[in-house]
């Protein structure tokens, strides 16, 4: 695994939020992204992108970001990849939810997109 973050893989439907995603997390954030617009996406770019972090949205048509992880898990590729919902129901439940199911954070929305990159090293190297 590496020890900088520098690839991201993030599922999300909505295009507003994946056009903030893109300048927040490349062009403030530097990192390499890919942007999924769906779960499916996701799984079928998992190996070919090789993420050092995965940002999956919670509430998405098809696949959940929940369904999403799951079917992540079962990829026989599936590195043990750290990810990251998020989501804007954010009940303590509910995240106790996620990160029992192997998320390592959740990120509330709407975030910042101005700190969203340095949130995600401090979790980075939190991990």
């Amino acid at each position: 695994m590496s020890t900088v973050l520098k690839r991201i893989l993030y599922a999300e439907d909505e295009k507003d939020i994946q056009n903030i995603i893109r300048i927040s997390l490349e062009e403030i954030g530097g990192f390499d992204i890919k942007i999924c617009s769906s779960g499916e996406e996701l799984l079928a770019s998992y190996e070919e992108f090789s993420p050092d972090l995965i940002l999956l949205d919670v509430m998405m048509p098809g696949l959940s970001g929940v369904e999403t992880y799951t079917a992540l898990k079962e990829l026989p590729q599936f590195d043990d990849t750290p990810v990251v919902f998020v989501t804007a129901k954010v009940q303590a439940n509910e995240i106790l939810a996620y990160k029992e199911l192997g998320a390592i954070e959740v990120i509330n929305k709407p975030f910042n997109p101005m700190e969203l990159p340095e949130r995600l090293r401090q979790i980075w190297q939190a991990r």
